[in-house]
């Protein structure tokens, strides 16, 4: 274990300046060669800390960084030797039993004084100590000769600077200035390319109990990290700053504090989730992770314990001890089997009957049937639309829901008519239908983990994909004895993203990949994108290069080659090649070549669905503009505007009007909008959805947002609503898109959670979709601007309009909108009311608005600015 031993005189008040006060304390910290921390004895809390700075002697200044926020401030290096001075001091005294004497204390509160090893001042004095090393230097100006102390650090110096130790050394000592790096350019690759080997480190300072900064060796990394598996109570902080402590949030830190801080220590860096390290400290006397929750300080969390290395079923142990014994913040723990015998918590029965994929019946020894359910898994079932197919017909869950056959055949092979064990982990208590919020009533269950011959029968079923996890809260007790053997299982058996690397790059979208976990090799097929093919050699002859393919092909090279990256699988072709989507450090691999004018969108993208509107954004924007066309769009050329003037002329406006809610609108005057005929399937989805989230909480922070990803937000009103992430910029700013409503946001990836399969795009489109008007100009005067946007925020947005599109445009449809009741049309109104100008090179059918200017409203007050003063008023026609 680790220990650290805190017996010590109370450190009390110091008197006037120029008195002495000896005490005895022990060393928690130092803050450079020539100042330390001590701290008393705990009495009922954390002891106090005091400040001492050593008398007469100066060592080095370490290293500062620039106060984030200031710009006028930059970072400060180290002075010569002095981490060398700290050094020297932290190895003399941290930990250890110091006395010290407080010689004077300035007006700001700063005390000066001595330090000795010991209990009493005929130890090593710390301050002649570091003068005789070379490594602090005596402050002569305030020297009395009558001081025999002070005269001899004097000689001391004298000393050291005869024999060139430390700072009177030759050279000026610019060899021990650290190196210090306070950022990681890219934390995730730092983990991964140290392979979870140990890393000799300092701790430089506790947040809270699980949460350090550690310097590491002997790069001089200076880096957060979390400890994996647990959580200790924290200090949050307020709107106006300051910080309320949790329970026990001060006595976690001071046990992590007295025990780690400034001691020299190992680290193994296991992940790197949303830029947070997440990592386990190794101490000669212990694992500080184990004894934070043996002692109970800390609770095991589910997101980080999957990259604990150092075996999960250790925190588990540690925490069933702690909850147990009933220390700390389990003092209120009630166990879920604690009103049950131990007779009836384990026993051994016989298997009679197989209910379903979750429960069974069997026979106990007094000859009673009993229903057990499997502990903290959910049996197959309907998802999405599939529920209200075929209502009319006899619904036989047994039969016509996928895999339910097949999981009760697995159980029923391998339990009936034998015995097996059972361990009672928990009872769930019954619901009614009106708990549940519409779900049929369930009576009392007893839920346990069931075992054969030393196989856990749900984890079996789980590994081979026959039932799935449930997620609980983090408070959330009744769970399976077994359940990061559960979560083990599903994590190896989830066909979501796996590791690759990339062996071979036959073309910009066809490549080669070995997959480590089924050592395997494959060939890999990008999805929803047409790539230009290379020259081939076939039957008839060598087939010639489509232009562009090798500019594609060498950017998926230096990309991608011999680097690992992650795979979804989406489907695959006849000759047995995979087709799916590639991500490397966070791109999406097919997006990247669409983005960069190497690949089009290939139309299966948008039955594929996942990245399909990622796509189709990042398209346009290579095909705008005649001076930016780039590679596959170089011969792109717009249709003369002559052809479509007599298509217009030749072939009369069609409009058909649909009715759409309005749900957003930018600054730049678009606006998002939903089909009312299909907003009944978002509303049945929201409510569904939301359902199951309230059922089953997310795990908060177990979640690792990447750009592109779809996901579910929650809302400023406390609701969850499907969202893409857009941007990263920190753990606590990820910018997302809500593509249900148009809208966009800023939130903490605590606010962000997985989205559930069943309520994915596949299942309904985004609902929200970007417009913008026809035949108008946006002003581009930002007041004039934001005239128009609050005009038409006013009138239309949360309301219903019809909608009819014109023309396509780069980004979005142009289309007229028309009031749903009046059926005014909304882009008339706006240039009748002199907010926008009329756009004279589309239809003409809008051109006598122009007329209107002459009222002199909004921007056509000062005139006719159009002709002369454009430029200088700041608009284009």
């Amino acid at each position: 274990m680790l220990s650290l031993v805190s017996g010590c005189n109370r450190c009390s008040t110091v008197g006037q300046t120029q008195t002495t006060l000896t005490l005895i304390c022990f060393s928690l910290q130092v803050l450079s060669g020539c100042a330390v921390i001590v701290r008393g004895q705990p009495r009922g809390g954390p002891p106090p800390e005091r400040q001492i700075n050593l008398s007469n002697i100066r060592a080095g200044a370490l290293a500062r960084r620039a106060v984030q926020g200031q710009p006028d401030t930059k970072d400060t290096p180290d002075e010569p030797w002095a981490f060398q001075a700290r050094e020297f001091l932290r190895k003399k005294v941290i930990g250890k039993e110091v006395c010290f004497t407080v010689e004077n204390k300035t007006p700001q509160g700063r005390e000066y004084g001595m330090v000795y090893l010991g209990k009493d001042n005929s130890g090593e004095n710390i301050a002649e100590s570091l003068v005789t090393e070379g490594l602090a230097t005596v402050r002569r100006e305030g020297i009395r000769g009558n001081n025999p102390e002070q005269a001899r650090l004097c000689d001391l110096e004298d000393q050291a600077k005869a024999a060139k130790k430390g700072l009177w050394t030759e050279g000026g000592g610019a060899h021990t200035v650290r190196d210090l790096k306070y950022t990681i350019e890219n934390p995730r690759n730092f983990v991964d390319s140290l392979h979870q080997k140990p890393v000799n480190a300092i701790i430089e300072h506790v947040r809270d109990g699980c949460i350090v900064r550690a310097l590491l060796l002997p790069d001089y990394y200076l880096v957060t990290v979390m400890l994996s598996g647990i959580k200790c109570p924290t200090f949050k902080r307020e709107a106006d700053g300051s910080e309320t402590p949790e329970p026990f949030s001060a006595e976690a830190k001071f046990f992590t504090e007295s025990r780690l801080l400034q001691r020299d220590v190992q680290i193994i860096l296991e992940s790197c989730p949303n830029q947070v390290i997440l990592g386990t400290i190794l101490h000669p006397n212990g694992n500080i992770t184990e004894l934070l929750l043996k002692e109970g300080f800390a609770r095991c969390v589910d997101w980080s314990m999957a990259v604990y290395t150092q075996g999960a079923e250790k925190l588990r142990a540690a925490e069933r001890s702690a909850k147990e014994r009933k220390v700390r913040i389990w003092k209120d723990y009630v166990a879920p089997t604690a009103n049950l015998d131990q007779k009836d918590r384990q026993f051994v029965a016989k298997v009679m009957q197989v209910v379903n994929a979750d429960a069974i019946v069997v026979k106990l020894n007094s000859g009673e049937h009993k229903t057990i359910h499997l502990s903290s898994i959910r049996p197959p079932r309907l998802e999405g639309e599939e529920k209200n197919k075929d209502k009319d017909k006899r619904f036989r869950p047994l039969y016509d829901i996928p895999y339910m056959f097949e999981a009760r055949e697995f159980l029923r092979k391998k339990l009936i008519g034998k015995k097996v064990n059972v361990t009672v982990d928990y009872i769930r208590a019954a619901t009614s239908a009106m708990e549940t919020g519409g779900v049929p009533a369930f009576p009392e269950r007893t839920c346990a983990t069931v075992t054969i011959g030393g196989i856990n029968i749900a984890e079996a079923l789980v590994s081979k994909g026959l039932a799935t996890v449930i997620r609980y809260r983090q408070d959330d007790d009744q769970r399976s004895s077994h359940y990061d053997e559960l979560l083990a299982a599903e994590l190896a058996n989830v066909s979501g993203r796996s590791e690759a690397v990339v062996e071979y790059v036959f073309s910009g979208s066809r490549l080669k990949l070995y997959m480590p976990k089924e050592t395997c090799l494959i060939t890999f097929l990008l999805a929803g994108i047409e790539c230009p093919r290379g020259s081939r050699n076939m039957p008839s002859g060598m087939q010639v290069a489509e232009p562009y393919s090798e500019e594609a092909t060498i950017f998926t090279k230096e990309l991608v080659l011999q680097r690992e990256v992650e795979v979804e699988v989406e489907s695959m072709d006849k000759a047995g090649n995979f087709i799916g989507w590639l991500h490397i450090e966070g791109v999406n691999l097919s997006v990247a070549l669409v983005d960069n004018a190497l690949s089009k969108v290939h139309f299966t993208a948008e039955r594929i669905g996942t990245f399909y509107l990622w796509l189709i954004w990042s398209e346009p924007r290579m095909n705008e503009g005649s001076g930016r066309l780039r590679s596959l769009w170089a011969n792109y050329e717009e249709k003369p505007k002559e052809e479509v003037a007599q298509l217009t002329e030749e072939k009369e406006r069609v409009a058909k009007y649909r009715a759409v809610y309005v749900t957003e609108i930018t600054d730049g005057l678009h606006f998002f909008a939903q089909d009312v005929e299909t907003g009944t399937k978002l509303e049945s989805l929201m409510e569904s959805m939301r359902g199951e989230i309230a059922a089953q909480p997310p795990v908060e922070g177990s979640f690792t947002p990447r750009r592109g990803d779809f996901c579910i937000a929650k809302f400023g009103d406390g609701e969850w609503y499907r969202a893409r992430i857009e941007k990263i910029e920190s753990p606590a700013k990820v910018h997302v898109y809500y593509i249900d409503y148009g809208n966009r946001e800023i939130l903490s990836s605590t606010r962000l959670a997985a989205l559930p399969p069943a309520f994915s795009t596949r299942t309904l489109l985004p609902q929200a979709t970007e417009y913008t008007f026809a035949f108008i100009q946006v002003p581009q005067d930002e007041d004039a601007r934001t005239d128009a946007v609050d005009s038409v925020v006013r009138d239309i947005q949360n309301t219903q309009c019809l909608l009819n599109v014109e023309y396509s445009g780069i980004v979005c449809p142009h289309v007229t909108l028309q009031f749903a009741d009046s059926k005014d049309d909304v882009g008339l109104g706006l240039v009748k009311e002199g907010l926008v100008m009329v756009d004279v090179r589309k239809e003409k059918h809008l051109q006598k608005m122009v007329s209107d200017k002459h009222a002199h409203l909004n921007i056509w007050r000062y005139g006719d600015f159009r002709d002369d003063d454009a430029d200088e008023f700041g608009y284009r026609r």
